[in-house]
């Protein structure tokens, strides 16, 4: 195709065809077959030209510039239209030169839908964009760049302006949308007028934005706002050049006010809930030559109807609290805010101070609202710190972890309540719930309540996850190295209800051994759940966690793993897991990684579970979980027949006693000295543990004996039931210990190896004594103790303490105390 153009002088217009930067040069442009790159078409010209290509918005661009002279010759008011016509299809800018006077600036007018500002480098979603620049004397100053469809009516500039409008080569704009409207000194560099007549928002920025605002410059913002709504102003981006003289501050006009201009601060919180129109002036300072620094400002301007309650006022009294905020904001914050372009929830400590997020300090006293229509959209975000500084005083108090009702009182969700527990060194931190007690989460058994606490244990090196715990549980209490961060998050509605309920309670207590222990106290007839800290990524290395889990007297607890090996492989030091009953005489069940964990078993007293990492050869680290569940003791009917027999031996033994005392009052016989040859009165020796070394033993020993004794034969008549004369294992009744086992000592673990059906007792020392052991076995115990290897072994235990009992009831047989 061919265009022609055609220039009047008169209309002072140039146009310019270029190549876009970036583009090879395949398409050209050709008048009376010479072929060009480009070509500028000056006033007065025609020129007739064609392409070379069939798509030439591909490769050209072009600019119409017109020069207008508003100062030595008349100035065009009016609509500026778009000339000339007939132009090709090509990306074009206009761009209008308005030629004035600092003393008579100029005035833009723009037509509906007017004007909307964004940052430089923005786009615009038609791809229509103005861009306006002031002219004064020879400096340029960006005054912003707009789209279409927004709420800037007008601009008023001191002396020129450069106006440019960007149109893409398929737009079908015929008109510019702007119109040299008036001349007016305004002393001051630039005033943009925003109409805003419904609930929305506008983004404003200064001029230069981001580069920095002029030196000493002063300009103004005026909203056009019906009386009916209220406006809110936020800065949200702003920063501050270094000054010399004066000081840069924002100036506002209000309605109403007595004391206009009112003076902020760039870094104060900016007017709100403001009823009609007004005015917002930035004024800038003299800089510093050497460090001038940069003064820029981006700022919103919300405008919404007046809320129902807007005056209703909330109270809350922080003033007894200590070291404590509270944070009101919108849903999703910080991570997330919604767009700036939405009506949003204001939070106001006063009628002109509301902002989207407002933070609450302890020790004062506050009277809020709330300019939102839907305060379900709000939450709350409070965190408190409690530390120690002197043990001696700190030991004696014990701290409520609770949520204070000046919170829950508030017409708003509670998010999330942080404490934050700091420690000194040595001093470690318990935290108990007595009536409630704790239940982990975990997946076999998951929180159904309206809150959960996340335990959160941080050192400088390393930060382990307790674990995530709600209300109605069996885990009594906690105690934890190191500072802890306790989170209480809510779930729904139903907190407000159950906050009435809280017992959670902290406390500050000497140093303890493992990083973490649980104290359980189980429900009898719950099956509890409970697994290492760090689920699933597993604890970190060299960390050891117990468990104190209490038995109820009448009910055996049973203990299992969730799985059979540990599933690591240690690159430096032993993994364990440890298993200890708190009673008289009891066994250690000891496993490493390498083993296979103990199989289900019985436990009859209270009980400590130990696990212990290593530092593994990978990623994977030490994940364990086991349960507890609990069964009534089973009365054993052998042992009703025993005790019912050994009553009838005592009443025969009591018969006959009696019988021959009565005997030998009468006869007066003398006493009979007899001699024993089994009788051993050596003193005990320094033998090996547990060994049969008194059947070989032929030391002789007189006895003094009441003549009464001879007749011992006559018990032979009940049915042999003889019981022996040795001591008898009884439960302990004390106190039971507060230290959970210890893993097997540094050198065990690494110079040691051994299985568990194949471990000797290592031999007594000097100090040792020879001593028995006289294990207390339940019926069903040892099958329980014991591992399948063990069974296939012939059953020995791993203290031998099979071959104790053996061995006391041979010497018993040898030293004839069967009779």
């Amino acid at each position: 195709a061919s265009f022609m153009i055609s220039l009047r002088r008169e209309d002072n217009i140039t146009v310019m065809i270029k190549l876009r930067s970036g583009v090879s040069p395949s398409c050209q442009i050709r008048i009376k077959n010479v072929i060009r790159p480009e070509l500028k078409i000056k006033p007065g010209e025609n020129v007739t030209f064609t392409f070379t290509c069939s798509t030439p918005e591909k490769y050209f661009i072009m600019d119409i510039q017109k020069n207008i002279d508003c100062v030595s010759g008349l100035c065009p008011f009016g609509d500026v239209h778009l000339y000339p016509l007939g132009l090709p299809r090509l990306n074009r800018t206009f761009i209008w030169d308005v030629k004035a006077s600092t003393k008579a600036g100029l005035e833009l007018k723009f037509s509906t839908p007017w004007l909307r500002q964004i940052e430089p480098g923005g786009t615009c979603p038609d791809f229509i964009s103005y861009n306006i620049n002031s002219c004064i004397d020879t400096a340029i100053v960006n005054i912003g760049t707009f789209c279409r469809n927004g709420s800037v009516s007008r601009v008023k500039l001191l002396g020129g302006v450069v106006m440019s409008l960007h149109l893409p080569w398929d737009s079908r704009l015929t008109t510019s949308g702007f119109s040299i409207a008036n001349r007016a000194s305004i002393k001051r560099l630039c005033i943009i007028e925003s109409i805003l007549k419904e609930e929305s928002s506008v983004t404003l920025m200064s001029p230069n934005y981001p580069l920095g605002f002029p030196e000493d410059e002063l300009m103004t913002w005026q909203f056009v706002i019906p009386s009916s709504m209220r406006a809110s102003v936020f800065f949200h981006n702003y920063s501050l050049s270094n000054c010399e003289r004066k000081e840069e501050r924002v100036e506002y006009y209000l309605p109403g006010s007595v004391s206009n201009p009112e003076v902020f601060k760039l870094s104060d919180s900016q007017p709100a809930n403001i009823a009609g129109s007004f005015n917002l002036s930035l004024q800038g300072c003299d800089q510093d030559a050497q460090n001038p620094g940069i003064l820029r400002l981006l700022f919103q301007v919300v405008v919404q109807h007046p809320q129902i309650d807007e005056n209703v006022t909330h109270l809350v009294d922080l003033s007894k609290e200590w070291n404590m905020t509270v944070t009101i904001h919108l849903e999703g914050w910080p991570s997330h805010n919604p767009p700036m372009s939405e009506p949003i929830c204001l939070i106001c400590k006063d009628p002109r101070s509301c902002d989207r997020v407002l933070t609450l300090v302890s020790g004062a006293v506050y009277k809020i609202s709330f300019l939102c229509k839907d305060l379900s959209r709000l939450r709350i975000t409070a965190e408190k710190g409690i530390s120690c500084v002197d043990f001696r005083w700190c030991q004696r108090k014990i701290y409520s972890l609770s949520v204070p009702k000046v919170i829950t009182q508030l017409p708003i969700q509670l998010h999330k309540f942080i404490w934050k527990l700091l420690a000194p060194e040595l001093i470690n931190i318990e935290i108990t719930s007595p009536s409630l007690k704790l239940q982990q989460h975990v997946p076999e058994q998951r929180c159904n309540t309206s809150y959960s606490y996340s335990i959160v244990s941080a050192t400088p090196q390393t930060e382990l996850n307790v674990g995530v715990f709600c209300p109605g549980g069996s885990i009594e209490k906690i105690q934890m190295k190191n500072n802890i961060t306790v989170s209480l998050k809510t779930y729904g509605k139903g907190f407000l209800n159950e906050s009435n309920y809280q017992d959670l309670k902290m406390s500050f207590v000497p140093h303890i051994k493992d990083e973490c222990t649980f104290t359980v106290k189980p429900d009898p007839k719950a099956k509890v759940y409970l697994q290492t800290p760090n689920w699933p990524y597993g604890l970190p290395p060299y960390v050891s966690i117990s468990w104190y889990v209490t038995v109820p007297s009448k009910q055996v607890a049973r203990l299992g793993f969730s799985k059979d090996r540990m599933g690591i492989t240690c690159e430096t030091g032993r993994a364990y897991v440890n298993i200890k009953e708190e009673a008289l005489g009891a066994e250690e069940t000891v496993r490493r990684e390498d083993e296979l964990l103990p199989k289900p078993r019985n436990m009859y007293h209270d009980f400590w579970v130990n696990v212990s990492n290593c530092k593994p050869v990978d990623k994977t680290q030490l994940s364990l979980q086991f349960w507890v569940t609990f069964t009534d003791k089973q009365i054993d009917l052998g042992v009703i027949l025993a005790v019912v027999a050994g009553a009838g031996v005592l009443m025969a033994i009591g018969l006959t006693v009696c019988c021959v005392k009565k005997k030998k009052k009468k006869s007066q016989s003398p006493m009979v000295g007899v001699y024993n040859t089994n009788v051993n009165t050596q003193m005990p020796g320094k033998q090996g543990l547990f060994t049969k070394g008194r059947k070989n033993n032929e030391s002789h020993v007189y006895a003094v004996i009441d003549d009464a004794m001879v007749y011992g034969h006559l018990l032979k008549e009940s049915n042999g039931l003889v019981a022996p004369e040795v001591d008898v294992y009884r439960p302990f009744d004390g106190p039971v210990g507060s230290l959970p086992p210890s893993p097997p000592p540094l050198s065990f673990r690494k110079d040691i190896k051994r299985s568990p059906s194949t471990e000797e007792p290592p031999p007594l020392t000097d100090t040792d004594h020879d001593t028995y052991t006289f294990a207390h076995q339940k019926s069903g115990q040892l099958e329980d103790s014991e591992d399948t290897s063990e069974k296939n072994s012939g059953g020995t235990s791993e203290k031998n303490n099979g071959d104790t009992s053996i061995s006391l009831l041979e010497n018993k047989e040898q030293n004839g105390l069967g009779e």
